[in-house]
Protein backbone atom coordinates (compact mmCIF):
# COMPACT_ATOMS: atom_id res chain seq x y z
CA UNK A 1 0.00 0.00 0.00
CA UNK A 2 1.47 3.32 -1.09
CA UNK A 3 0.83 6.36 1.06
CA UNK A 4 0.48 9.87 -0.30
CA UNK A 5 1.77 12.94 1.58
CA UNK A 6 -1.78 14.00 2.46
CA UNK A 7 -2.93 10.57 3.66
CA UNK A 8 -4.20 10.63 7.22
CA UNK A 9 -2.40 8.62 9.91
CA UNK A 10 -3.89 7.66 13.27
CA UNK A 11 -2.06 8.90 16.33
CA UNK A 12 -0.72 5.43 17.14
CA UNK A 13 1.00 5.26 13.77
CA UNK A 14 2.49 8.74 14.25
CA UNK A 15 3.76 7.71 17.70
CA UNK A 16 5.28 4.54 16.22
CA UNK A 17 6.92 6.36 13.30
CA UNK A 18 8.31 9.33 15.25
CA UNK A 19 8.93 7.92 18.72
CA UNK A 20 7.10 10.92 20.19
CA UNK A 21 4.58 10.27 22.96
CA UNK A 22 0.92 10.94 22.21
CA UNK A 23 0.84 13.53 25.01
CA UNK A 24 3.70 15.42 23.32
CA UNK A 25 1.83 15.33 20.01
CA UNK A 26 -1.21 16.83 21.74
CA UNK A 27 1.02 19.54 23.22
CA UNK A 28 2.60 20.31 19.83
CA UNK A 29 -0.89 20.54 18.40
CA UNK A 30 -1.96 22.98 21.14
CA UNK A 31 1.12 25.11 20.35
CA UNK A 32 0.19 25.19 16.66
CA UNK A 33 3.32 23.28 15.58
CA UNK A 34 1.33 20.48 13.99
CA UNK A 35 -2.30 19.94 13.04
CA UNK A 36 -4.73 17.06 13.08
CA UNK A 37 -8.30 16.66 12.00
CA UNK A 38 -10.96 14.61 13.76
CA UNK A 39 -12.88 11.68 12.38
CA UNK A 40 -16.60 11.25 12.90
CA UNK A 41 -15.61 9.09 15.91
CA UNK A 42 -13.56 12.04 17.30
CA UNK A 43 -10.20 10.35 16.67
CA UNK A 44 -7.19 12.40 15.63
CA UNK A 45 -5.78 11.90 12.17
CA UNK A 46 -2.54 13.52 11.04
CA UNK A 47 -1.57 14.21 7.45
CA UNK A 48 1.51 12.17 6.62
CA UNK A 49 3.51 15.32 5.91
CA UNK A 50 3.22 16.15 9.65
CA UNK A 51 5.88 13.47 10.23
CA UNK A 52 8.51 15.82 8.81
CA UNK A 53 7.36 18.66 11.08
CA UNK A 54 7.55 16.38 14.10
CA UNK A 55 11.01 15.17 13.06
CA UNK A 56 12.19 18.77 12.75
CA UNK A 57 10.82 19.56 16.19
CA UNK A 58 12.98 16.74 17.56
CA UNK A 59 16.05 17.97 15.67
CA UNK A 60 15.45 21.52 16.88
CA UNK A 61 15.18 20.35 20.49
CA UNK A 62 18.45 18.44 20.11
CA UNK A 63 20.10 21.61 18.78
CA UNK A 64 18.78 23.64 21.71
CA UNK A 65 16.23 25.54 19.64
CA UNK A 66 13.20 26.23 21.82
CA UNK A 67 9.66 25.34 20.86
CA UNK A 68 8.78 29.04 20.72
CA UNK A 69 11.42 29.53 18.02
CA UNK A 70 10.16 26.44 16.21
CA UNK A 71 6.64 27.87 16.29
CA UNK A 72 7.88 31.19 14.89
CA UNK A 73 9.59 29.44 11.99
CA UNK A 74 6.71 27.05 11.38
CA UNK A 75 4.30 29.97 10.96
CA UNK A 76 5.99 30.53 7.60
CA UNK A 77 5.17 26.97 6.49
CA UNK A 78 1.85 25.86 5.10
CA UNK A 79 -0.05 23.62 7.54
CA UNK A 80 -2.64 22.19 5.15
CA UNK A 81 -0.33 21.21 2.30
CA UNK A 82 3.10 19.69 1.91
CA UNK A 83 5.78 22.38 2.27
CA UNK A 84 7.99 22.89 -0.76
CA UNK A 85 11.73 22.42 -0.86
CA UNK A 86 12.04 26.20 -0.88
CA UNK A 87 9.94 26.38 2.30
CA UNK A 88 12.25 23.93 4.08
CA UNK A 89 15.37 25.74 2.81
CA UNK A 90 14.05 28.98 4.34
CA UNK A 91 13.59 27.22 7.70
CA UNK A 92 17.04 25.68 7.45
CA UNK A 93 18.69 29.02 6.68
CA UNK A 94 17.00 30.74 9.61
CA UNK A 95 18.16 28.05 12.03
CA UNK A 96 21.65 28.06 10.51
CA UNK A 97 21.88 31.78 11.25
CA UNK A 98 20.75 31.22 14.85
CA UNK A 99 23.25 28.39 15.34
CA UNK A 100 26.11 30.42 13.87
CA UNK A 101 25.31 33.26 16.30
CA UNK A 102 25.22 30.82 19.22
CA UNK A 103 28.55 29.36 18.05
CA UNK A 104 30.13 32.84 18.08
CA UNK A 105 28.77 33.45 21.59
CA UNK A 106 30.16 30.14 22.86
CA UNK A 107 33.56 30.83 21.29
CA UNK A 108 33.64 34.26 22.96
CA UNK A 109 32.71 32.70 26.31
CA UNK A 110 35.46 30.12 25.82
CA UNK A 111 38.04 32.88 25.21
CA UNK A 112 36.86 34.75 28.30
CA UNK A 113 36.92 31.63 30.45
CA UNK A 114 40.39 30.63 29.25
CA UNK A 115 41.65 34.13 30.02
CA UNK A 116 39.98 34.11 33.42
CA UNK A 117 41.46 30.79 34.47
CA UNK A 118 44.93 31.83 33.37
CA UNK A 119 44.98 35.42 34.63
CA UNK A 120 45.31 34.76 38.38
CA UNK A 121 43.79 38.10 39.41
CA UNK A 122 42.86 38.41 43.06
CA UNK A 123 40.81 41.59 43.12
CA UNK A 124 38.78 40.60 40.09
CA UNK A 125 39.28 44.18 38.90
CA UNK A 126 40.03 43.06 35.37
CA UNK A 127 37.81 40.01 35.20
CA UNK A 128 34.97 40.64 32.76
CA UNK A 129 33.59 37.14 33.25
CA UNK A 130 33.11 36.97 37.03
CA UNK A 131 33.07 40.68 37.77
CA UNK A 132 31.70 42.59 34.78
CA UNK A 133 32.22 46.31 35.07
CA UNK A 134 34.33 45.74 38.22
CA UNK A 135 31.19 45.76 40.41
CA UNK A 136 33.04 44.18 43.33
CA UNK A 137 35.55 47.07 43.57
CA UNK A 138 33.09 48.94 45.78
CA UNK A 139 33.65 46.31 48.48
CA UNK A 140 37.39 46.97 48.70
CA UNK A 141 40.58 45.16 47.65
CA UNK A 142 41.12 41.42 47.61
CA UNK A 143 39.05 38.42 46.67
CA UNK A 144 35.34 38.76 47.33
CA UNK A 145 33.71 35.49 46.35
CA UNK A 146 36.10 33.08 47.99
CA UNK A 147 35.35 33.69 51.69
CA UNK A 148 32.73 31.26 53.07
CA UNK A 149 30.08 32.69 55.33
CA UNK A 150 30.43 32.28 59.08
CA UNK A 151 27.47 29.91 59.09
CA UNK A 152 29.13 27.49 56.71
CA UNK A 153 32.46 27.33 58.60
CA UNK A 154 32.99 24.10 60.53
CA UNK A 155 32.96 24.63 64.28
CA UNK A 156 36.22 23.89 66.14
CA UNK A 157 36.42 20.41 67.65
CA UNK A 158 36.49 20.10 71.37
CA UNK A 159 38.05 17.27 73.36
CA UNK A 160 34.64 15.97 74.45
CA UNK A 161 33.60 15.58 70.83
CA UNK A 162 36.61 13.37 70.15
CA UNK A 163 36.16 11.19 73.27
CA UNK A 164 32.50 10.44 72.71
Amino acid sequence: MSLEPDDALPIGEVVRRTGVAASALHYYEQMGLIAAHRTSGNQRRYARHMLRRISLILVAKRLGIGLGDVRDVFTTLPMETVPTIRDWQRVSQRWRTQLEERKREIEQLERELTGCIGCGCLSMSACQLLNPGDELAEQGPGPRRLVPSAQSRPRPRRELDVIQ
